[in-house]
Parts: C-alpha cells; structure tokens; sequence
C-alpha cells in the first residue's frame, strides 16, 4: 500500500511567487531576464513529471533490493542506471550549475525545489548525483584551466558523477586528523599540470563506486610531503577512477579501489564505500596546504541540499499520513465537522481524531514553514552571488551564512521526528515495508549526521557566527524578521490572529537576542557554556524562524482576495501553529536558560569503562 509521490507544486508556486516575490529578484539579473513565474512554474512542472515517472517508482524496491558489491565493483539497482540517463538527457543536473562552468545558470532557488521532490522520492536515488552542483562549483572556482577544461563539461552535464572523500577511520569530525598522502611525480608529464600520487583510504564515501557513471571523479583530501600538521596542511586533489590523459594512448584505470559497501540502517540503494587510494594520479585543486578552503564550496552547496532533505521526508511523511488517516476507519469521531458527509454512528476516518488531527496538523506546519526558509535561503544564495548591488551580494552572503547550520540541522532533526511521528498514525501498519513509511524513518536518520553532525552545526551557529561576531549576524536578522512581524500589527481590517503573530513574533525576537546577550556575557568566564547549550540555542532560532514563516503566510492568506481553500488551510495551519507549537520556542529557551545556571557533571571514567 505504498503511496506514490506527489511534488507540492502548489504549495512551491506560493512560496516562489508570493511568499517570496521571486519575480522581483529575477529582474535584477541580465541572465534571468526572460525568467518568470510561468517559466519556472513550467520548469518545476516538468521536473515533478519526471520524478513522479522515473525515480519515485525506484524507491521502495531500490531500498528490498540494495546496492550490490562483488569484490571489485558497485552495481545499482535496477532501474537506477536507466533513470540516472533519463535525468542526464533532460538537463537536470545542470540546472543552476552557473553558464561559465557549464550549466544552464538558472537559480538555485529552483534548484532547491528540484532537489526537495528528488529526496522525498527517492532519497537514496539523489546521494551519488548530489554533489554535481557543489563539485562544479568547487572545480570552477579553485580548479587551474586545464582542469576545468577537461573536467568540467562532463561533471556539469553529470556524464561524470563526483564524490566528496574527508573521512578517515580516525579521523571523522576532526579533519586534522587525517592521513592521507599526496607525493609529487616528477616523472610523469600531465598536460593538464603536475602530477601527485595519493596514498590512503577513506571511508563512508558516498558514491565511491556504482555503475551509473563510467568514470567517477573523486575529490580527495591529503597532505603533501612538507604540509604543517592540522586542518592548515590539508591539500585538495581531483583524482579520476579512469584517467584518460597523463601521456595515456587510451584510457586507463587509475589506483582507485572500492574495497567494500557498508550495511547500513537505512538508503540500502545509496552505496557508501570504503576507499584505497594506491598510488593514484591525482592533480592539485587550488592552492598547496588551502584544501580544506577549497573543499567548503562544495560542503556549504551539500549543506542546503541535505537540509532540504530533512523538508523532503516530512513532506513525504506528511502525504503518507494524510492519505492513510482519509482511508482507515475506526472508532466513533468525538465530533465531525461540518462538511462531513458520513454516518457519526459508524467509524470515522482517523482523521477526524483529535489525537490524529494534531499529528497531522504538527507535520503540516513543520513542513510547509520549513519550505518557506529553506527556499528562502535559496534566494539569499542567487542574491548573494548574482545581484547588481555589492552591499545586498553580501548581506545576502550574511544571511545564508548565518541560516544555512540553522536549518541543516532543524531541519534534519524534524524530518527524522516527522517521519517517526507519521509511522505513529498506521499503528501497526507503520512498521511494515509495503506501507512506506518504516523506510523514511530508517532513511531519513543519516541526515542528522553528514554534511557535519547537527551538534556540530548547532556549535557553528552559536560559537562561531553569533559569540564570534558578537550577534552583529544575528541583530541583522532579527530586525529582518521584525519588519514582518510590524507589518502584520500594522495591517489593517484583518483579523485579530494576525495582530497576536505580529506580537508573538516581535516578543520572540526579543526573547532570543536577551539570551543571546546573556550567553556572551556570561561565556566569558565559562567557556563550556555556548558548547553545552549549543543545540537547544539552534532549535530555538529554528521555531523563531518557522514563526517568521507563519506569520508571514498568515498575512499573505489573510489579504488575497479569493476563497481558494489552499489560503483557508494555510489560516488554519498558521492558527495552529501559532496556537500550539510556538511553545516549543519557550521550552528551547528554558533550556538555554538551564545551561547557564548549571554545568554539566562528567562521567567517571570507571562507570564508561565499566560499560
């Protein structure tokens, strides 16, 4: 009884076109001139017919059959090589990948979309295909001539797949650590520029093998002979799985290994290898000793997209839950609505239960604010690189800084509890395969852990861009958001929800610079104090933004004239929201409050060892 994937077009067209008012930011770009909501209504239509046609069917068998390994070589399952072609043939993975390096240099906010109806499909299918973006992203900016000459084309088009290759097995989080070597090769004449032999392995490699591609080009990270020690002596390598140059007639297969495919929890169809590096040609990316620079633009580019994963597995959620809850009768309602067309003395559909219509009502509100900020910092990206005005490029580069932590990890910890939550409303049906839903909550939990640990985001967030700069980042924002919530007190004639979002919103705003300027007081003297309330700092700042989205919906809904159900739902949400889950903003605070009044007591090391 698995139900199919639907892209939310509709609800995408409003945050596009009126919660965003994209058509204002299009204008300002030469490029996107001829681009407007037609146009990417139309795009976003395609791509939710090809999703809907070739990479949702994928999904549940993908995830029976697995990625398999014979001891040299990664196959995929079936399916997967044939709709990987089909996504190559109609241009998607170049979408936004900017003209200069190959792409057709649309937005990435449409991007973003693209990317949310891939992983609510077929979350396993998206892993080795995305890094394409970040990877041309990387190589164009950092990359010599002949590298983006020779490579670029084929990585942009996504004729050649990319993988991202930083873990070590002692080296996960702390990158310092790592190992492996890079030794120049005098011997060997490159036209596209000196030539280094890497030596090492790495592991949890996302793609490091599998047959969707013929050639695979690895991203490497390793130190040279005379590098310092720590992140500063890091170097990054481009080194092929086939090589097809360095004085070759033909090509050639380079010292690149796949020696086994981990089994996992949950993306049984995604392989994550363990890779030897033996001897490999690899050439320079970049600067000597600057990998790890070099590397973070294709890091920050996968950050977004893994947040908009965790909006993709509530999303999906949320449609599995919605369609079991309209179907599965039981129990006499308490009360039905007034629409309702049933017998009351015969069992209800679910959904009329109040413990269902909660649930059902929490996954809305989380997935649909989360659409809104996550497309929102989508914009921030095409502002940041693309607007005329140097002063809005990095006030845009500000906001996507300060935002891009917030919401991989709030995200990815809603998805991982949306889908938890959503298994909860099939009972016992829920933990059975054929149903869909046990597998989003298996698939959905890795994304808390790549792209860097949500702890370690929620520590970016608080340590680095808030204690850092002294909340300068944060007091932007917060003004920002407080335009919204003036503006919704200020309307004038509408009901009085509005004025109380307004009100909430601007006590929130409050709420979270006074703790914001309670931790760098007091940070001075306890130095442990951001690292310890670090995560409950970031989902704080995470329900203050789902508030700015909310009231920012509700303002929109509540002044089209028109009596389309989707803007009474959207009221109806944003009620909700504000009526119920607004207190998870408070809880948050109270426990950053808490870490400011006590430490944290260490277990002895007898008890952990006794374990």
């Amino acid at each position: 009884m698995t139900s199919s994937y639907r892209a939310p077009l509709r609800d995408m067209r409003f945050v596009i076109d009126e919660w965003l008012n994209a058509d204002t930011v299009w204008r300002n770009v030469p490029a996107w001139a001829d681009l407007d909501s037609a146009m990417a209504l139309q795009i976003l239509e395609e791509a939710a017919r090809f999703v809907g046609e070739q990479v949702a069917p994928l999904n549940g068998a993908g995830d029976l059959e697995g990625s398999h390994f014979d001891g040299t070589r990664v196959t995929m399952p079936a399916g997967f090589r044939e709709s990987y072609r089909a996504y190559i043939d109609g241009g998607w993975p170049a979408l936004a990948i900017s003209a200069e390096a190959g792409g057709q240099g649309l937005p990435q906010l449409l991007e973003v979309a693209l990317h949310e109806m891939l992983a609510a499909a077929n979350h396993a299918w998206l892993m080795s295909p995305g890094l394409t973006h970040g990877a041309s992203a990387c190589l164009h900016a950092h990359g010599s001539e002949s590298l983006k000459a020779h490579y670029l084309p084929k990585i942009a088009s996504g004729e050649w797949l990319t993988t991202m290759c930083l873990t070590e097995p002692q080296a996960g989080t702390d990158l310092g650590l790592l190992r492996t070597k890079a030794v120049p090769d005098a011997e060997v004449r490159s036209e596209l520029g000196d030539v280094f032999r890497i030596s090492g392995s790495k592991i949890f490699i996302t793609g490091g093998d599998h047959d969707l591609t013929d050639n695979i080009v690895h991203l490497v990270l390793a130190r040279l002979p005379d590098a310092p020690a720590g992140t500063r002596g890091l170097s990054l390598f481009l080194v092929p799985k086939w090589v097809d140059h360095a004085g070759a007639s033909e090509p050639m297969r380079n010292g690149v290994h796949c020696e086994g495919i981990e089994k996992k929890m949950g993306l049984k169809a995604s392989p994550t290898c363990t890779m030897r590096f033996e001897h490999a040609f690899g050439w320079l990316i970049g600067e000597p000793h600057r990998g790890l620079a070099a590397m973070f633009v294709m890091m920050n580019a996968a950050r977004l997209q893994v947040a908009m994963q965790g909006v993709a597995h509530a999303e999906s959620a949320w449609q599995r839950a919605a369609a079991y809850a309209g179907e599965r009768t039981q129990m006499r309602a308490v009360t039905t609505p007034a629409d309702y067309v049933g017998d009351p003395a015969q069992p209800a559909p679910i959904a009329l239960h109040p413990a269902m219509r909660r649930t059902l009502l929490d996954l809305r509100c989380v997935v649909e604010g989360e659409r809104a900020i996550g497309f929102w910092i989508g914009q921030w990206l095409d502002i940041a690189a693309h607007h005329p005005d140097k002063h809005e490029r990095a006030k845009a580069d500000r906001f996507a800084s300060l935002l891009t932590p917030v919401a991989k990890a709030f995200f990815t910890a809603n998805g991982f509890a949306a889908a938890s939550n959503a298994l909860q409303v099939f009972g016992g049906y829920g933990y059975i395969h054929e149903y869909g839903i046990e597998q989003a909550v298996r698939d959905s939990r890795v994304s808390m852990l790549y792209e860097g640990t949500n702890q370690i985001q929620a520590i970016d967030l608080l340590v680095r861009k808030t204690i850092g700069d002294r909340g300068e980042k944060l007091c932007e924002l917060l003004a920002h958001v407080r335009e919204e919530a003036d503006a919704c007190q200020r309307a004038q004639a509408l009901p009085e929800e509005l004025a109380h979002a307004g009100q909430t919103l601007a006590a929130l705003c409050t709420s979270a610079w006074q703790i914001t300027e309670k931790l760098l007081e007091q940070g001075v003297a306890d130095k442990e104090l951001p690292y310890r309330v670090a995560d409950d700092y970031l989902a704080m700042i995470g329900w203050l933004l789902l508030a700015y989205a909310w009231a920012r919906t509700l303002r929109i809904a509540e002044t089209v004239d028109t009596d389309e159900n989707f803007y009474a739902e959207k009221r109806a949400t944003a009620r909700y929201f504000f009526d119920y889950r607004i207190a998870e903003f408070e809880h948050c605070r109270q426990l950053v409050e808490a870490g400011c009044r006590a430490s944290l007591p260490f277990l002895s090391m007898e008890t952990l060892n006794a374990h």
